[in-house]
């Protein structure tokens, strides 16, 4: 979904005078780095005048918008050009900052997150501020590739095995060619290796970076190396590439449109049984502090 920009007379001066500045052989990457600057400096006012509308759940600040609107602001925020970190949240992740302080402030300091899990969206009905719909990461990355071929974006994707990311890779390239898959990297690496794999993905200059690894890793590692990552949109996606490889199946619309996609995904990986009970003790909870659920959160 484009956005319509009123041509901005600082950057269309820096065009003319790199125009002007430049040798005729170089003219046409002249008016592509100008027209870079003019897009990144039109979306970056664009943002800043944009209030996402917000519900905090237990000090998480998640966004009310919907999937179409979600994929404008980000399509913004990818043209800004500055280094963001997207969370697509459920009531798991909610749960775990409750017990991690660290992991609470990295989930508060994200430059967005989404209402990805169904028990989100529940819980922000229950106390009375409705997000518009739940906003799967799943469906939000193909809506971002979608949007990429419009705009000649580049996408790197890291996490998982190699057979299974490169598998991921060729099919996503398959059904949005005009989006450049830039480079995969397998997500089983260590902290001594954190700077090769960096430098790899610095090295292509990828438009958006979607990340999936385990739960106690994908979001930290994100956070910690965001900034020298320098990529306009980071983006954890979970079990995603699995499904993308057709290694996992995801849940028939039905089941989704039930809010039973959990459901689905632990008949499937049965070892989840442990982590899933964290659904139920998350309702209670929320139904227990319905008054004090959106005030602002202390962690003890």
């Amino acid at each position: 979904m484009a956005t319509n920009y009123d041509t901005n007379p600082d950057t269309a001066e820096l065009k003319r005078s790199a125009l002007g500045q430049t040798a005729d052989s170089d003219a046409p990457e002249a008016v592509a780095l100008a027209d870079a600057m003019e897009d990144a400096t039109n979306a970056t006012e664009w943002l800043e005048s944009r209030a996402v509308p917000k519900v905090s759940i237990y000090g998480v600040p998640f966004s009310r918008m919907g999937m179409d609107e979600t994929v404008e602001y980000l399509t913004n925020v990818i043209e800004a050009k500055q280094p963001s970190q997207i969370i697509t949240a459920n009531p798991i992740m909610v749960m775990m900052g409750l017990e991690n302080p660290e992991f609470h402030r990295m989930l508060r300091e994200a430059d967005l997150v989404v209402p990805d899990g169904a028990g989100v969206v529940w819980a922000a009905g229950y106390v009375g501020y409705p997000v518009k719909e739940r906003v799967p990461g799943f469906d939000l990355m193909h809506r971002l590739f979608l949007e990429g071929e419009e705009r000649g974006w580049s996408a790197y994707l890291l996490g998982t095995t190699q057979e299974v990311i490169d598998e991921a890779a060729a099919k996503l390239q398959a059904r949005y060619p005009g989006t450049r898959i830039a480079g995969t990297h397998h997500g089983f690496f260590g902290k001594d290796e954190d700077a090769e794999v960096i430098a790899q993905i610095r090295a292509v200059r990828p438009d958006m970076l979607f990340v999936a690894r385990s739960a106690t890793t994908q979001e930290p590692w994100i956070t910690q190396f965001k900034e020298e990552l320098g990529v306009p949109l980071i983006m954890g996606v979970g079990g995603s590439f699995d499904i993308i490889a057709g290694r996992l199946k995801r849940a028939p619309v039905f089941m989704q449109k039930l809010r039973l996609e959990w459901f689905y995904r632990l008949l499937q990986q049965p070892t989840r049984f442990r982590r899933m009970l964290v659904l139920p003790q998350f309702a209670l909870r929320v139904i227990r502090d319905k008054e004090k659920v959106t005030k602002p959160y202390e962690l003890r």
